[in-house]
């Protein structure tokens, strides 16, 4: 019995573990409790069908915290390099991106793999919402040594939005422009990602006068199969801590068939992505991971948690994905309210409150 979020491949280890043909496998699948990917993985089916080998009765394998802090699968760590240029009205003539980090696909389903491409590497990069009269996205596969690597909840555009939605901003700062409407500029041939961006700047009132240090910031997406747009609304103190007091979603996942569960999506996926953004850093030192709990590998506390609203369009479209969704937009949102807020640019997550302290 175990909470597995690939049926297939728990069977294909448990059989290949103990010399069973795979229909003699029987698993009891119940209900994940929060995979967010790592239970994509079947380390914790193999170690568990080990140990019941060698006893007589049946056996529970339980891993401490600690033990899956410090031995677990890591998120991949990416570097990217991007460049653009703009005309005199401050329109994008061109784009380069570089994403160079460790391939997940190469290492489960090396098919997938297309020219040296990782689907996953670059999805959200690839196909950004806007139109650009020229366009290069490139990927490197880099692998971390010792490291192993795989999917966390937003998988590929949990990476790549951050970036591209980080550098659409250097772009309006640099045109002089405002950020939505910079970006509504860039969107008039993609009205579902113009009608959630003027959505979500409406209904978080963009461009109502915030205090000093206070910033609001904004980013678009499609991923997932659902566009979606995030305006954050975040305040720097002085001595560089962030906190972000406002979420404003408006989402256009398709066909809406239970907006309570659209609702709880966003809002968890929200906050998920922000603990990511603020606190989730993983370090290494003399070869072993050195966070082994939640006060070394902080997670949002309540009393941190911003209000968080969803605005969901109305679509006859066919149904996007939601779950993973606001767990990518929320990152640059984020990121350009510190900058509204601060004159910094953020481009290593997660967020230092030392750099903002400075600014």
């Amino acid at each position: 019995m175990v909470g597995t979020q690939n049926l297939s491949a728990a069977k294909a280890a448990a059989a290949a573990v103990t010399g069973l043909e795979p229909e003699k496998i029987i698993i009891n699948n119940h209900i994940v409790g929060g995979g967010f990917g790592r239970r994509l993985e079947v380390d914790g089916i193999v170690h568990a069908v080990k140990v019941a080998m060698h006893v007589d009765s049946p056996v529970k394998v339980i891993w401490s915290r600690e033990e899956d802090i410090q031995h677990g699968y890591y998120r991949p760590y990416y570097y990217d390099r991007m460049s653009g240029a703009i005309d005199e009205q401050g329109n994008p003539v061109a784009w380069m991106h570089r994403v160079s980090g460790s391939s997940i696909f190469a290492r489960i389903a090396p098919a997938a793999m297309q020219n040296g491409v990782d689907p996953d590497g670059v999805e959200g990069a690839a196909h950004p919402p806007y139109k650009f009269p020229a366009i290069q996205v490139e990927f490197n596969q880099v692998e971390p040594q010792g490291v192993l690597t795989s999917w966390w909840r937003g998988v590929g555009p949990s990476h790549n939005v951050f970036m591209v939605e980080s550098f659409i901003d250097e772009l309006a700062a640099a045109a002089k422009a405002d950020p939505v409407e910079y970006r509504k500029r860039l969107l008039t041939e993609n009205p579902r990602a113009l009608r959630v961006l003027e959505l979500a700047a409406e209904k978080a009132e963009w461009g109502k006068p915030l205090s000093a240090r206070q910033g609001r910031g904004v980013a678009v997406q499609f991923a997932f199969g659902s566009y979606l747009a995030i305006v954050a609304d975040a305040t720097v103190e002085a001595d560089g801590a962030v906190r972000v007091t406002r979420i404003v979603t408006a989402v256009d996942c398709g066909l809406t068939v239970n907006p309570d569960t659209i609702a709880a999506q966003m809002e968890g996926g929200a906050l998920y992505g922000l603990t990511a953004a603020l606190y989730g850093a993983i370090t290494l030192h003399d070869g072993r991971v050195e966070q082994s709990n939640f006060h070394d590998y902080l997670p949002l506390r309540i009393g941190e948690a911003p209000h968080v609203e969803t605005h969901i369009v109305q679509s006859a479209e066919p149904p996007g994905g939601i779950g993973e969704a606001a767990t990518s937009a929320v990152f640059p949102a984020v990121t350009n309210a510190i900058f509204a807020a601060t004159g910094k640019r953020v481009r290593t997550l997660p967020v230092s409150p030392e750099d903002l302290r400075k600014a």
